[in-house]
């Protein structure tokens, strides 16, 4: 292979890469554009996003299985098409439940898009130099879900939403083309078994109930609705029985032995932290952004752009580090603290504070997160035989995508609370005995009075903008507390790396050795 063919080939597979992970959350902002072309409620409408996280997690343990069973090459090319006709289909579909089934497809082929595009990056370098292709890799990982929901948001102003998924198709049909002629089956193949289908159903159950129960749970106010409470009594009882089955047979579809590894256990642990961690960050921060801070979707990308630049520059130093033989969980601290850090500032922000601040702490999470892409899968795999590494580096990244639905999930609870509190307690202040509210009230009746209206409607529109006020500051103090909850939760999981910090570093040519 020529260097020319090789850089085209990498660039394919990066591209494919960014392409599923950007449509994880480029939908977001779209949700109410959707709901009123479609005639369908705001609920209704949020099963698009739904759907396709369902998929992802079912496919993506399994991935490893199937490329060996239909062959790297014909899966690979077989989600792409996937996808891309599920991205056509999407954007025409007439009503909201066509758009739920081909965005489930859809998520079925972007399974693979991810997983086998990893592999593909780390074969074309050489053995001393996979760190490279760990930050060129990352880089992907780290652009699509940062610029998801503001692409999303750009061309739902400017155009209209079914551009969202339309966009794939050319960059769909690209890449299907160059794999068709660039990549070839590797070298060494896994052995083919006898299909666990067992083992598939009860995962896609399993998986599929605990999944719509994380994304639906808010809304529906968690287990005062029937369905969620009989959910989560299937995903507990399915996926139970799913760990025993795997366990006892010979062939599992997903190898649940290969956790016997404690560098693989802590590092699918905190690969869980840094989901949780990723997604409600890129989650809350443009909402803090554009509904408390009045940006617009263009702006808030801005706002994103400095750390994304840097972050690349750090992926880059990540490499250098980890090729220079510095351990991968004293790297995993460096993205902890630093991540830490940006929730910590992000923390203490006000509605008078700047973009040119709220870009700078956005510069420490887009550090910190760049920091932990490479060196935790490293981590998870650097213990495993290179026949286990392809179920290790599965299994890892099924981690980071529960990590993520959790997260919102439990993010999405925890502010509806916080909120509730803040707002019982400013609503409480204002009462005949805090003058300083009096005096803002009657501030305000005034200025009312001035512009024309009675005394009856200037205090009652007085009120009003009280209320405005007090519902501002009691979404911002609870999006305050989000973002410390979070640190919390990363320095409680900070630890867990002195149980890996001396472990010698295994040479990383496995990863390059499966198909996942």
């Amino acid at each position: 292979m020529t260097p020319l063919i090789r850089k085209l080939l990498i660039f394919t597979v990066i591209l494919a890469a960014i392409m599923e992970l950007i449509d994880i959350s480029i939908v977001n902002v779209a949700l109410s554009h959707m709901s009123g072309n479609l005639g369908a409620t705001l609920e209704d409408t949020s099963w698009v996003i739904t759907a396709y996280a369902i998929a992802n997690v079912i496919i993506i343990p399994i991935t490893s299985f199937l490329s060996g069973k239909l062959g790297r090459r014909n899966y690979y090319i077989g989600s792409i098409v996937l996808f891309t006709f599920c991205s056509f289909m999407c954007g025409h579909s007439s009503n909201i439940w066509m758009l739920v089934f081909f965005r489930f497809l859809q998520g079925i082929g972007g399974g693979a898009l991810l997983s086998i595009s990893q592999v593909v990056v780390f074969e074309q370098f050489p053995k001393e130099k996979q760190s490279t292709a760990g930050a060129l890799f990352g880089a992907g990982v780290f652009i699509g879900p940062t610029i998801g929901p503001t692409l999303g948001g750009y061309i739902t102003e400017n155009y209209d939403w079914p551009w969202i998924f339309l966009i794939n198709i050319p960059i769909g049909i690209f890449v299907a083309i160059s794999c068709y002629f660039l990549l070839r089956e590797p070298e060494t193949k896994p052995p083919t078994a006898k299909v666990d289908w067992t083992g598939i159903g009860l995962l896609a159950v399993g998986v599929g109930a605990l999944q719509t129960v994380l994304e639906r749970g808010e809304v529906e106010d968690w287990f005062e609705t029937r369905y969620i409470v009989v959910l989560t009594v299937i995903a507990v009882t399915t996926l139970l029985f799913f760990i025993y089955w795997e366990l006892s047979i010979e062939n599992p579809v997903v190898n649940l032995r290969v956790l016997k590894s404690k560098s693989l256990s802590i590092a699918a642990v905190l690969t869980f932290v840094t989901g949780f961690g990723m997604f409600i960050s890129i989650y809350i921060s443009p909402v803090v952004a554009q509904r408390l801070l009045s940006f617009s979707p263009y702006q808030t990308g801005l706002l994103l752009l400095p750390g994304a630049i840097l972050a690349l520059v750090a992926l880059k130093v990540c490499g250098t580090l980890l090729q220079k033989g510095v351990s991968p969980a004293i790297v995993i601290a460096m993205g902890f603290i630093i991540f830490i850090y940006f929730n910590w500032r992000m923390s203490g922000i006000t509605l008078n504070t700047s973009g040119a601040e709220v870009a700078a702490s956005l510069i420490f999470r887009a550090i910190g997160m760049a920091l932990l892409t490479v060196p935790l899968t490293m981590l998870a795999v650097s213990s495993l035989e290179d026949k286990d590494v392809g179920q290790g580096a599965a299994l890892n990244n099924m981690m980071r995508q529960l990590g993520g639905s959790f997260g919102v999930s439990i993010i999405n609870t925890y502010v509806a609370h916080r909120f509730a509190e803040h707002r019982n307690v400013l609503v409480s202040n204002v009462n005949p005995s805090n003058i300083k509210a009096m005096d803002r009230l009657n501030a305000y009746i005034t200025y009312f009075q001035y512009r024309g209206f009675t005394y009856n409607e200037a205090r009652a529109k007085a009120l009003k903008l009280m209320e405005n006020i007090i519902l501002k500051q009691s979404s911002l103090l609870s999006y305050r507390d989000a973002f410390f909850f979070v640190g919390l939760f990363f320095i409680a999981a900070l630890p867990l790396l002195l149980f890996v910090l001396s472990k010698s570093k295994k040479p990383q040519t496995n990863l390059v050795l499966s198909d996942h």
